[in-house]
């Protein structure tokens, strides 16, 4: 499961975005890194419609469902921090993580991310990061295992 963040998958916005744009980014990410094709967003918004993937800790994981495996193409993340923040259903957002996983391996990414945002401590870390690069690094030891 090396290597499902990718330095080009990660940014910083100072400002805000709605739900939609966030999770537009989200699947464009991915898909520029080769790891969902150009349907995965329309897979993220029909699990959003079911299920709101608002995590707390002002963490969003929009992710696409079963029955759209076919548009992964590989395991992969992005991650897009707004910190002017993101409404996600009434929730505030800090941090959007796109999450595409072949076959189970999202079941283990998807840990490995809920233990890193339930630590308070590590979210403050993660706002503080001044780059795209040093939010790279604060998370791909976490992910990239």
């Amino acid at each position: 499961m090396s290597n499902v963040l990718r330095i080009e998958s990660v940014r910083i916005h100072p400002g805000s975005a709605t739900r939609e744009e966030a999770m537009k980014e989200a699947a464009d990410l991915l898909q520029a890194t080769g790891s969902v094709t150009a349907d995965y967003f329309a897979a993220m918004q029909a699990r959003e419609e079911t299920v709101s993937t608002y995590m707390g800790n002002e963490l969003a994981i929009p992710h696409g469902t079963n029955e759209t495996k076919q548009a992964i193409l590989e395991s992969g993340l992005s991650v897009v921090r707004y910190d002017g923040g993101v409404d996600w259903g009434g929730e505030p957002v800090t941090f959007v993580i796109g999450i595409a996983g072949k076959g189970d391996e999202h079941l283990e990414i998807l840990s490995q991310i809920a233990i890193l945002f339930s630590e308070e401590d590590d979210v403050a870390r993660l706002k503080a990061a001044s780059s795209a690069e040093e939010l790279f690094q604060a998370l791909s030891g976490s992910v990239n295992a």
